[in-house]
């Protein structure tokens, strides 16, 4: 009978828990490696494949002396932990904005992603799912250090087999890296870590040229018309424009969206023509997709192209001036009807308006609609009330900027149009606010979530026309999307254009926009142009600055 003494349970024991960490180091590695690193490229083939940096560090690990190797852990997992989250972040950028994620400009994201996940599921919901996330991602790098510093301490007589193993791998992996493309094998083996990480510091170079260049865009000087000189085409009318959230040309021209959108579009401008309204119609290139609406306003309203955070915050200290500062300038009084902002808004400083409406300033004492403060209809009858028949407006006219939400995530409930004599304070939407499925209902199916989307943009819309028709009076309606919706409403790699629309009962002024490109009517064509949103600001400064000619 063969007897097993101390020293050989002991080695027992030394290997088994080398292997364990070396269990534990290859998936936590090859997890890292592989992981796609955007939503729409998970499959098989993308985790088929041998990333040559494993076998190249475990043998490190394993020849290394002990404290060399400690070093070389901390190394690799920072390195790891590094492309872990980037990739995560990645998957979560794509699927919102379609790009991906950039260190540099989107660090603040995390504040506003908090926010709307709150909002959508609760405070304390949203809390202890961050904190799962959070504690899941040190546990995996503790992990990931623990491994590494056990391969790294391993004795000599349990690291045979794995030298061996690994030393195999990496032979094999380096010979299909340099042969697999002759031989149809090509992207099995592979060593990206390296390439992947500079590629992100590559992308945070560029932004910090890109700032550059940005300041350069601030300083530049523009020709802008004296201010009595300013918007004559619309003199003594109130100028409204409008943005229509996640109102994208996929609403239009998607199939599972166009049935809804298309017969909608036409019954607008039907009802318009019939109140005396005419119309004409174009598409925008907005600077995001996805969220982020601000920028496009910014976008708009300044005339530079504001497609990142830093962007923005660097346009809000500005001397550049916004287009409602320049209607301010022309004798028009501002505002802005603001019914998503729940907190203090420092930004508006910028913009010129004399008076800001948030949410608590206009009078809604209803139920919110989940994230949505309030709908649509109640926000423009306000908007009416406050801003264009204000006891103390003195027959001013009002250059107003209103943003509507009702067709935010999570669109549920969809709200649905009232008697406009019922709004009232907004208690008469209390049944409509608490009717339907929660969200994470809705957002259990994603079909079911895009017929949510697609009902809240129809509801905008309708509104929009029976408001206009109501109550439009002799203004101008300038109504936009502020940017495509999320990708998994509209699939991925779509256009980031968005329809504008300009509504007026004076004719002759919608003829000029025809007569610089929008197509007539209330859909616009097809094979229009889409200019970036830059450009609309300095559009309307020409089309609208004389009364003959332009």
């Amino acid at each position: 009978m063969t007897r097993t003494g101390p020293l050989d349970k002991r080695d027992r024991r030394s290997t088994g828990k080398m292997m364990i960490a070396l269990a534990v180091f290859l998936v936590i590695a090859f997890t890292a490696l592989t992981l796609p690193d955007h939503p729409y490229g998970f499959s098989l083939s993308a985790f088929l494949r041998l990333p040559l940096e494993i076998p190249a560090i475990g043998l490190a690990l394993l020849l290394f002396p002990r404290r060399a190797g400690t070093i070389l852990a901390a190394v690799v997992t920072l390195a790891l932990g590094t492309l872990l989250f980037l990739k995560i972040a990645d998957i979560g950028v794509q699927s919102a904005f379609q790009r991906r994620f950039n260190p540099y400009l989107d660090a603040k994201m995390l504040m506003d992603g908090w926010n709307l996940l709150s909002g959508s599921i609760g405070p304390l919901v949203a809390g202890l799912a961050a904190f799962a996330a959070v504690g899941a991602f040190l546990l995996v790098l503790w992990l990931c250090f623990w491994s590494q510093r056990h391969l790294a301490a391993a004795e000599d007589r349990s690291t045979r087999k794995a030298l061996g193993a690994l030393g195999g791998l990496l032979l094999v992996g380096g010979v299909l890296w340099l042969v697999g493309p002759q031989i149809g094998l090509g992207g099995i083996a592979d060593a990206r870590a390296v390439s992947t990480l500079g590629d992100r510091l590559t992308l945070v170079a560029q932004s910090v040229t890109d700032m550059r260049r940005f300041e350069t865009d601030l300083a530049a000087s523009e020709a802008i018309p004296p201010k009595d000189q300013l918007f004559q085409a619309v003199r003594g009318r109130d100028v409204v424009l409008i943005f229509v959230e996640s109102y994208g040309r996929s609403a239009v021209e998607d199939p599972r969206y166009a049935p809804l959108i298309g017969p909608r579009l036409h019954q607008m401008e039907e009802q318009l023509d019939a109140a005396g309204y005419a119309s004409a119609s174009g598409w925008s290139r907005s600077p995001t997709m996805g969220g982020l609406s601000w920028l496009a306003h910014g976008t708009l309203l300044s005339g530079l192209w504001v497609d990142s955070q830093a962007r923005y915050d660097r346009l809000m200290v500005s001397d550049r001036p916004s287009l409602n500062r320049l209607f301010q300038r022309a004798g028009w009084r501002t505002a802005a009807v603001m019914p998503a902002i729940t907190m203090d808004w420092p930004e508006a400083a910028y913009f010129g308006y004399d008076t800001v409406f948030t949410a608590r300033d206009l009078g809604y004492r209803g139920k919110p609609f989940n994230w949505v403060t309030m709908p649509d209809q109640y926000t423009l009858l306000a908007m009416d009330r406050l801003v264009r028949h204000a006891p103390d407006g003195r027959g001013v006219p009002v250059m107003a900027e209103i943003a509507l939400v009702s067709s935010h995530a999570p669109w549920t409930p969809v709200p649905k149009l009232i008697d406009w004599a019922d709004v009232g304070d907004g208690t008469a939407f209390d049944g409509q606010a608490v009717s339907g499925d929660p969200p994470r209902v809705v957002w259990a199916d994603q079909d079911r979530v895009r017929r949510h989307y697609i009902a809240t943009v129809d509801y905008s819309l309708q509104t929009l026309a029976d408001y206009i028709a109501h109550f439009g009076g002799d203004a101008l309606f300038i109504i936009l999307g502020d940017h495509q919706p999320a990708p998994l409403v509209t699939g991925p790699d779509v256009s980031r254009a968005v329809p504008v629309h300009l509504i007026s009962n004076d004719k002759a002024l919608i003829q000029r926009f025809q007569a610089d490109g929008f197509t007539p009517g209330m859909i616009p064509a097809k094979e229009a142009t889409v200019p970036p949103m830059a450009e609309m600001r300095d559009r309307l400064i020409r089309l609208l600055v004389a009364v003959h000619g332009f």
